[in-house]
């Protein structure tokens, strides 16, 4: 099976992110800090939301923070996000040869459907499998042996596709094969990534075969 993330491996989204969390800082005279944007790009939305309002003593609960995100992205998933170069390409190709795919992401399950919905993918994946929903962040040990017990598959027959060295790192210590995709987002970790995956491409569009 070959699983896919979502923000940065697919959608070009990640930077969309840095706005919302400048906008959402803005509001509450908040001001952005390097140890807070390493704690949150690897946080889930539950844990990144507790973070947030622990780290800046913010009198708002965790789900309204949550809210108050989703309502800031939505409009980039709905109406603007793309897709990265070769992504289309390659889920037709991986079809075209009866590979079964899955995407699983620690996108909000409501922003996922939104972007899903505007570049019409939701019928290349047999699954979609939410870190949030399993309750667990892509880098913590348990969340890839997780994985592959909600899709029924063993680690070992699946291929993940991921931008984040830390999602590749533990996948592959769950024995699973792993293509790490580059992202600007992680641009500063390009030496870590190499290390962290079997296989890493500056774009899906070197994996489209002809």
């Amino acid at each position: 099976m070959v699983i896919f993330d979502l923000d940065g491996t697919l959608l070009d989204s990640n930077d969309l992110w840095v706005d919302v969390d400048l906008e959402f800082l803005a509001r509450h005279h908040c001001q952005v800090t390097k140890e807070y944007e390493e704690a949150v790009t690897k946080a889930i939305f539950p844990v990144a939301a507790r973070y947030t309002r622990d780290y800046y003593h913010l009198s708002l609960t965790p789900e309204e923070i949550m809210n108050e995100w989703e309502e800031l992205a939505a409009h980039h998933y709905r109406d603007l996000v793309e897709l990265k170069p070769g992504a289309r390409a390659l889920l037709e190709q991986h079809r075209r040869q009866g590979k079964d795919m899955a995407l699983f992401t620690a996108c909000r399950p409501r922003l996922c459907q939104l972007a899903l919905a505007r570049h019409q993918l939701e019928g290349y994946f047999s699954h979609v499998v939410f870190a949030e929903k399993l309750g667990m962040e892509k880098h913590d040990p348990r969340c890839f042996a997780a994985l592959s017990h909600t899709l029924g598959v063993e680690p070992e027959a699946c291929t993940l596709l991921d931008d984040s060295p830390f999602n590749c790192a533990t996948a592959q210590k769950a024995g699973m094969h792993t293509i790490g995709v580059y992202d600007p987002c992680y641009a500063s970790r390009w030496e870590t990534m190499q290390n962290s995956c079997h296989r890493f491409v500056h774009s899906l569009e070197e994996l489209v075969e002809g």
